[in-house]
Order: C-alpha cells, then structure tokens, then sequence
C-alpha cells in the first residue's frame, strides 16, 4: 500500500445512491486537497458527472482495489453485494484495506461478507444509510455503521458533513437490523399516506385539504411522502429495489419471532404495482406506485388526475 498523507479513497457501484455520495464525497476531498476519488461502475458513462468534479475512473474493480486504501461501495442488491466482494477479492492481498459496504442487504449478506474479507485480511464495515436519491444528492443520509473500530474510525471523516448529516454505530459486528427496520417504517409510512388520501378523495374531503393537515399536523416527512403521492414529487426509490428492501424487513421480524402485518400490505401492494409495470412493458415505476394499486382496488384509476395533466402536457 502506498504511503499517503491521506488515504486514497475508492468507490464502486454509482446507481441513484451512489452517484450522489460519490459526488459529494469527491467534491470534500478536493476542498481538502486530499487525492481524487478512484471509482468504476459496470456502465461507465454515468460517472461522467464525477470525472467533471475531478473524480479518476478506473476500468475494473480490481483496479479500484489496487490503488485504494478505503473502497465504498453502493450496489443494488444482495446477489451484486456478493459478486463484488468476490472481485475484490480475487485481486490478492488485502491487508490493510477497508472496504465499506452502504448496500441495503439482508444482515446474513453483510455477515459473510465480512467473514470473507476478514479471511483475506480487509477490515470490513457495513454502512446502510437512511434516506433516498434525493437525500443523497443533497449530502443528509445517516449512516448506521457496524464494524471493527478501526474501520469505523478511518471512515468517521466522510460520513457527517460530507455524504450525510450523521453516522450512527450500533454494533461492533455487521449485520444489524436497524436499516431493515428503517425500510419498513418508511414503507408503512407510505401505506398510511396512500390509503389516508384515497379515503379522502372517496369521501368527499379530497387531497388537497388532507395534505394542508398532514403538512401541519404530522410534520416534513410525512408531508414529502404525500407530495410524491399527489404530484409526483421526488422519485426516491425504484420499485424493485423497494420490493427487496421491505421483503428483508418481514424475513428478519420472522427470523426474530415477530410479523409485520401492515409490512406485508406494503409488499402485496408493491407486488401488484409490478405486475402493472410489465403490464406497460416494464414501464420503470417508483416505489410510491404503491398508491396506485390502493387507488385501482378503490375504484379509482391507477393515476391521478394531477399526475394524468402532467404527463399529457410533457408527452405534448
């Protein structure tokens, strides 16, 4: 490993999530004169935006690995987390590597990753984070970190302030539950938001006057779900990945004994927004489509009338 004043950071993987805290994380390290962020990506061109920012593509994982002494990396799922971990890997020695995963995965993925990585000498922390794209981009996502002190210390610099508004620790071993829990809270969230407006436009009261209440009554969070609901506000997480987010949620409640009843209206919900997207060819869907299924079961069309003006007008 080369001898630098400051680490070599590198990341890999730039979906929705990971292109914003790349970009923030490049834009920190040149404000502090630290060395550029080495990054790579299976469909290169969307680092363009980072290269413009002063960030380095590399070709593989391999070599990110290589030249770095820190590698984040921000993958879609559990069968990506795997398939990476065994590219790093596959490159030799990783001593006195640290590799930090901000992956939403099932905590038994977060486990064997790090027993593997252990095994070939990286120390290996897992960071999920709360919040979506947009948060991301903005540089507010909390991190929940577990890991090896010595991991969790060398990557305390790049967390508040810089990718988030704040890192948590919550266990010394990865693998833990509180981004599952995360997840689930905000899916039921959203299924409350959903069926509170389609029971206002069935009754009379309407959306308009309901989201006036939730905006005063039950504060930011709950008001930003609403306008993604009736305007279309903020896409923040694809449908397929909100499918794998809330099913991790009910397999650990039922691993620990417990059942996420309203957890598992959101996935039967989710499921049928699915199926209405390769209804439409696949058409990609967020994850607030949920809304449409309660509004369809309703009675009502699968969009609103809000939502059916603006896509006439942008299609015009």
């Amino acid at each position: 490993m080369a001898s630098h004043v400051s680490p070599q950071i590198g990341w890999i993987g730039l979906g929705s999530m990971g292109i914003g805290m790349a970009k923030n994380l490049q834009k920190h390290l040149k404000t502090t004169g630290a060395l550029a962020l080495c990054f790579t990506n299976r469909t290169m061109s969307r680092g363009a935006p980072l290269e413009d920012l002063g960030g380095v593509p590399c070709n593989s994982v391999a070599e990110v690995v290589r030249k770095s002494d820190i590698i984040f990396s921000s993958l879609s799922d559990d069968a990506a987390l795997e398939s990476i971990v065994n590219e790093i890997i596959a490159t030799g020695s990783l001593k006195e590597k640290t590799i930090v995963d901000t992956t939403t995965v099932h905590p038994d993925s977060s486990v064997t990753a790090s027993s593997k990585l252990s095994k070939a000498g990286a120390l290996f922390a897992a960071a999920p984070v709360f919040g979506a794209s947009p948060v991301a981009e903005a540089g507010q996502l909390l991190f929940i970190v577990a890991g090896p002190a010595a991991a969790t210390k060398a990557i305390e610099p790049y967390l508040k302030g810089v990718m988030g508004r704040g890192g948590r620790t919550s266990s010394q071993y990865p693998g833990p539950n509180a981004n599952s829990n995360r997840n689930f809270i905000t899916a039921a969230m959203m299924e409350i938001v959903a069926e509170a407006h389609v029971f206002a436009e069935k009754t009379g009261l309407g959306s308009e006057a309901l989201e006036g209440l939730i905006e005063q009554q039950y504060g930011p969070l709950a008001y930003t779900m609403s306008r993604r609901l009736t305007q279309g506000e903020k896409p923040w997480s694809d449908l397929n990945l909100a499918i794998k987010d809330v099913g991790h949620g009910i397999k650990c409640a039922e691993t620990a004994g417990a059942r996420l009843k309203t957890g598992e209206t959101v996935m039967q919900h989710l499921e049928e927004a699915k199926k209405f997207s390769d209804s439409q060819g696949q058409r990609p869907l967020d994850s607030s489509s949920l809304y449409g299924i309660i509004r369809r079961d309703a009675g009502l069309d699968f969009e609103s009338d809000f939502v059916k003006q603006r896509d006439n007008k942008s299609n015009r």
